[in-house]
């Protein structure tokens, strides 16, 4: 059986970083208020005129291809989560493979809000499957000051830019992406969205106006969600492969709350020690948190470790992945 397992991960973030303190100055809001609520101390900022989510993407992408000592020929695809795009088309999966010199494969976006990169992983695990594609990369990134409206607190204080890439390879061993469970309900949409921008509601002046181009949250409403399935999920994949506590190497949470981070990793029965915890320099990169995580931990990451993936995103999209490690650190 061919299973496709994760070769090398590499990240990037911005060097501007945007303290609480600097939130401050711009909005109503303290550090004690943002780090009750979010766990969120600092993130890290794209600056700079034509900088757009290819830029983090890019970035991760060479760093992956030196780290492994992958050609760019050798890939044969490459798929971006991301819900900030550098524009609606061309896909910024097809720009950043042409920034890295990819030219052999084909490259397309995924959009599935905070989720995005577990369902680009498990999409891209089933061409390395099927044993039509020997190399995949898979990059989680975005650009998300460029949707958020630093005039409200209760959204701007949360998000940040960064994001990661994954090279996925076939492996016969027991190693690599063993099951994942990925869930949808758009019913939810009404409570995360982008309200204009898109074909629904194209710009206009009074969509820029009534500043409709921007992060639309109910916090309760998705606070409620996120905390009972991402929980849930996390749960049910251990369940299902009867994986107990002991046998969980690592979780990695979709960086969004510390509160549903930790009522994730409670319910699953495993110590703080176990969780991959970053929320409070990166905030919530949406598809760029897990990558960022498993890149900063890499160095701990044993080969044969059980680690679960889980996130919870706008839409509502939630999902996790089960996944032994296949190599020690170097």
């Amino acid at each position: 059986m061919i299973r496709a397992a994760i070769t090398g991960i590499h990240g990037w973030v911005p060097d501007y970083v945007l303290s609480n303190q600097e939130l401050e100055k711009m909005v109503d809001t303290t550090d004690e208020w943002i780090m009750t609520r979010t766990g969120i101390k600092e993130r890290h900022i794209l600056k700079g005129k034509d900088q757009g989510t290819s830029v983090i993407g890019t970035q991760a992408v060479l760093g992956l291809l030196e780290k492994t000592g992958t050609k760019p020929e050798e890939v044969d695809m490459l798929i971006c989560a991301t819900v900030t795009p550098d524009m609606l088309f061309p896909a910024t999966a097809n720009i950043i493979s042409h920034n890295c010199g990819i030219k052999n494969a084909f490259s397309f976006d995924m959009n599935a809000a905070c989720s995005g990169l577990l369902y680009a992983l498990v999409t891209g695990s089933k061409f390395v499957e099927s044993g039509t594609h020997k190399k995949v990369i898979v990059v989680g990134a975005d650009k998300m000051s460029s949707i958020v409206d630093y005039t409200d607190r209760a959204t701007c204080v949360i998000f940040g830019d960064g994001g990661g890439a994954f090279l996925l390879e076939p492996t016969t061993e027991e190693f690599g992406i063993m099951d994942s469970m990925m869930h949808t309900d758009g019913s939810g949409m009404i409570h995360l969205h982008q309200k204009a921008g898109g074909s629904m509601r194209p710009p206009t002046h009074e969509t820029i106006d009534a500043r409709e181009h921007y992060i639309y949250q109910e916090g309760q409403a998705v606070f409620k969600f996120a905390v009972t399935n991402m929980a849930d999920v996390a749960v049910a994949i251990m369940d299902k492969n009867n994986l107990k506590s002991e046998d969980v190497a690592w979780l990695v949470p979709h960086q969004a709350n510390m509160r549903i981070i930790e009522a994730t990793a409670r319910r699953m029965g495993i110590s703080k020690d176990q969780v991959m915890i970053n929320i409070e320099r990166f905030g919530n990169t949406t598809s760029g948190t897990l990558p960022l995580c498993v890149w900063e931990w890499e160095k701990q990451l044993r080969k044969g470790d059980n680690i679960i993936l889980a996130a919870f995103g706008g839409g509502f999209t939630w999902g996790s992945i089960w996944l032994k490690w296949a190599y020690d650190p170097s």
